[in-house]
């Protein structure tokens, strides 16, 4: 008893703080159910209730989340594909500059992507892939790889070098090795690295505004939402009910994967 008085406080101000930070995502929610002549007002509850806003991005909206979705799985499948065999090799594999490279790994992620958006629309205006898919997952991917292969690598550093010398003596080559024994092991690394990989890029409008500028059902849904806010006027009940929708992939992936990711951070964290 004296300790649940003791710690009672506690729970009051942590359920204090944490509907303080779910008060906007509440609000979104609010001004989307709530009919435009109305949104002015306020009110803490959607008073003039109406579903026109989902109604009117459900048919405006649905192929940039299309969009997103597919920029989004391409950046993941092309972050594990590059971040995975990089941090194998720069954690077991005898590879020249291995600390050479990590710091060039740290360096990267400091880079602004404002600086790196002005590069790559120089590049791909010579290249002729400005405003397309292709492009842009491979933008969003220099984001997320640097940080795929640091945790990859510190992961795959606790990985007991017995284990992989025994898959040699039984006739396994490096890259068998690989794919057999040390990617099952590091599935909840690999989990970790795609969902960033997937948050990033659904939730980035910088590349996307400047290298994906092109008009059309090209444009992910960050750009989208762009179509309610104008220099005069917004449309805050169809961008709020965008926003909504745009979060449910979201806030599925981490329901999902939450036990996965928990793990997959701490990996590497501890070794014997």
């Amino acid at each position: 008893m004296a300790t649940v008085r003791r710690t009672w406080w506690r729970t009051a101000l942590g359920l204090l703080f944490t509907a303080v930070m779910l008060f906007p995502l509440y609000w979104m929610l609010n001004v989307s159910f709530t009919q435009r002549s109305a949104i002015r007002n306020a009110d803490l509850f959607p008073r003039h209730f109406t579903l026109d806003h989902y109604q009117v991005v459900l048919h405006q909206q649905l192929p940039f989340l299309g969009t997103s979705l597919v920029v989004g799985l391409g950046t993941v499948a092309l972050t594990l594909v590059i971040s995975a065999p990089a941090g194998y090799a720069l954690s077991k594999l005898l590879v020249p500059g291995r600390r050479a490279l990590s710091f060039v790994l740290l360096v990267a992620q400091m880079i602004p992507a404002v600086v790196m958006a002005l590069g790559f629309y120089t590049i791909y205006t010579r290249l002729g892939i400005l405003d397309t898919l292709p492009g842009l997952i491979l933008a969003d991917s220099t984001i997320a790889v640097p940080f795929g292969v640091m945790l990859f690598v510190a992961f795959m550093s606790g990985i007991p070098r017995e284990l992989l010398q025994a898959a040699e003596i039984d006739g396994a080559s490096t890259w068998r090795t690989f794919r057999s024994v040390v990617m099952p092991i590091a599935r909840n690394s690999a989990v970790t690295v795609g969902l960033f990989a997937f948050l990033w890029a659904w939730s980035d409008f910088l590349f996307a505004s400047s290298l994906n500028r092109g008009g059309g059902k090209l444009r992910p849904i960050t750009m989208g939402l762009y179509d309610y806010i104008g220099s005069q006027n917004q449309e805050w009940g169809p961008l709020m009910a965008t926003a909504v929708l745009a979060s449910v992939p979201t806030a599925i992936l981490l329901i999902v994967a939450q036990r996965y990711v928990a793990a997959g951070v701490t990996a590497g964290a501890i070794k014997d």
